[in-house]
């Protein structure tokens, strides 16, 4: 198994997950936070086209998340996977057959992909993130949840790869100019993980096997790659520079699960 991500920032957000079946290779994408020409171009830069696509997985309503993924499925006939809540939050919209309801718990078969849905804490109508496996290999994607919580640990338990959000940190965020209100919805509950959070979250996901730790959706005015590196490193032990750190513009290069 293997991903990578197209881009991850409050500009958009998009995780390419593959696991292969012999010669064949079967693709998901979390998340389509882009324009539909913006989101096909970042495919491209990693080597793939639309129509290698399998399934689209949006993980909540935002904007930064659900972007081009009702045009993307309607145009190349993607299955389209996403909550009750999240369809209901983007206006219900009638994609007809391509659309699937996800839930908290139930496995989505992609072939030999499976995605398992978890609910996190997170100003959003229903969201849900995922832990991806192909049977032998697991990787854990965390974004966008406000604070940690026995059911998202549980979900993230011995995997070979996590992806977890570092959006903040705490200082950067209370001396920034964004108004109180923006301070306290970012920095709140349902908000969004700083440095500190992600790095006790590792601590009760740790173990030896970890393979791949990637550092995701770090706010552009309010963290810095090198303040996220330096709080994932101090809790796993690792060099920081062995730490990933997903560009808002690049996003980072296919990593494989061995």
């Amino acid at each position: 198994m293997r991903f990578c991500s197209l881009g991850s920032g409050s500009g958009g957000n998009a995780t390419v997950v593959e696991a292969r079946d012999g010669r064949r290779a079967h693709r998901a994408v979390i998340d389509c936070g882009f324009s539909l020409r913006e989101f096909e171009s970042r495919l491209a830069r990693v080597g793939l086209q639309p129509d290698q696509l399998d399934a689209i997985f949006v993980t909540h309503e935002h904007g930064d998340h659900v972007g081009c993924a009702l045009t993307l499925a309607r145009r190349h006939g993607i299955p389209l996977w996403m909550s009750h809540g999240t369809w209901r939050a983007i206006g219900a919209p009638d994609p007809g057959s391509l659309l699937n309801f996800a839930r908290d718990g139930e496995a989505i078969a992609v072939g030999s992909l499976q995605l398992l849905p978890y609910t996190v804490p997170h100003d959003a109508a229903e969201p849900l993130q995922l832990r991806c496996s192909d049977g032998a290999a697991h990787l854990g994607v965390l974004t966008d949840a406000g604070s940690s919580t026995p059911h998202l640990i549980e979900h993230l338990q011995d995997c070979d790869a996590l992806l977890l959000e570092c959006n903040h940190d705490v200082r950067m965020l209370a001396e920034s100019r964004y108004p109180p209100s923006l301070r306290a919805r970012i920095g709140g509950r349902l908000g969004h993980l700083s440095n500190d959070t992600a790095a006790r979250i590792l601590t009760e996901c740790l173990h030896g096997g970890l393979q791949h730790l990637v550092a995701a959706h770090l706010s552009e005015q309010n963290n810095s790659p090198q303040l996220a590196r330096a709080a994932l490193a101090a809790t796993c032990g690792a060099a920081p520079g062995d730490i990933v750190v997903a560009d808002p513009a690049t996003g980072f290069d296919w990593l494989a699960i061995r």
